[in-house]
């Protein structure tokens, strides 16, 4: 979440005119992430989240995207819904960018996640892995491995100004993960972007997942790899086995993982890391002034990269 379009009250306002959610009380922009601009509105009937859709979110997935947080609900996961307005769509305008309420969900994230909250994720991905089975809207990854040298190229040798010999790096990496890239995997609808940050606990029992704006369908196994990469490496970028083994095991209890898939985890989980130091490279270099924004280091990720480099099968992630 970030907000790169600022909304005037009048124009919120009229906005939620067109809702059955009451009057507009109050908001606030929510500085968090990198994609789109969020804004907390409060109104007589409650809380909800206001979405501006901007940058990698193309307006002709924004039905992929709202259908499958009602999809999902409709079968026991916790995420927020879409609020239809009085004509009974899902989407409007607000300052020129499409925009869509969804309700507010109790809850906050783990800054410094366990090995509990970690299984509480394997858990939930699992849960929504299957939920989603039935999803009948279809949306490739636009981020999976045919897209990251274009992404290096837009970012171009700016690279090398984050760190010397960076983009040497990426290039020998980006020749490695485009050659062995697994494929024909069990494959559905994955959340592909499921951060600390999205995952919402109340105590220690997960409360909801959100942000579903890079859902799509891919690699159940990829899902598994990008959750790795984001909750189980500590601050120094050393791997936590204890918290890799407590999301994978309790993945497996709801979905279990074939053999191939397996083999292909660490491969996986080099391309999850080469895809968020890509995009976080890209948005490092290119932020706007006066955004309400804090772009994150791509570096981190070229620390994770150089350990699943290392590894030798995917038992090294704890797996048993």
């Amino acid at each position: 979440m970030a907000v790169y379009t600022d909304v005037s009250a009048d124009d919120l306002a009229r906005f939620i005119g067109r809702y059955d959610i009451g009057e507009l009380l109050s908001y606030k922009g929510i500085a968090e992430g990198v994609e789109n601009s969020n804004f907390l509105v409060h109104t007589s009937a409650g809380n909800f989240i206001l979405t501006l859709y901007e940058k990698r979110v193309a307006e002709a997935d924004l039905p992929f995207f709202l259908g499958l947080m009602e999809h999902l609900a409709a079968r026991g996961l916790t995420c927020p819904q879409p609020v239809k307005n009085k004509d009974g769509g899902m989407l409007g305008v607000v300052a020129g960018r499409p925009a869509a309420i969804v309700t507010f969900l109790d809850g906050l994230w783990i800054r410094k996640p366990n090995a509990g909250h970690c299984a509480a994720v394997g858990e939930a991905m699992a849960r929504l892995h299957l939920a989603g089975a039935d999803f009948a809207i279809k949306r490739p990854n636009a981020l999976s491995v045919e897209s990251w040298r274009p992404l290096f190229e837009h970012a171009g040798a700016r690279g090398d100004s984050v760190r010397e010999g960076l983009c040497n790096e990426i290039v020998t990496e980006l020749d490695v993960l485009e050659k062995s890239w697994p494929r024909d995997l069990p494959s559905g609808v994955i959340h592909a972007d499921l951060f600390p940050d999205n995952v919402f606990f109340l105590g220690d029992r997960l409360s909801g997942l959100i942000d579903f704006y890079f859902a799509c369908n891919d690699m159940f196994a990829y899902d598994v790899a990008i959750c790795l990469n984001c909750w189980c490496f500590e601050p120094d970028h050393s791997f936590n086995v204890t918290k890799g083994r407590a999301l994978l095991k309790a993945y497996e209890k709801v979905r279990p993982m074939s053999a191939q898939e397996h083999a292909a985890l660490p491969m996986l989980a080099r391309g999850a890391a080469m895809r968020f130091l890509l995009t976080r490279l890209v948005d490092w270099l290119a932020v706007p002034d006066g955004a309400l924004v804090k772009p994150k280091d791509p570096l981190e990720y070229c620390g994770k990269l150089r350990f699943h480099q290392a590894v030798k099968s995917a038992s090294d992630y704890g797996l048993s």
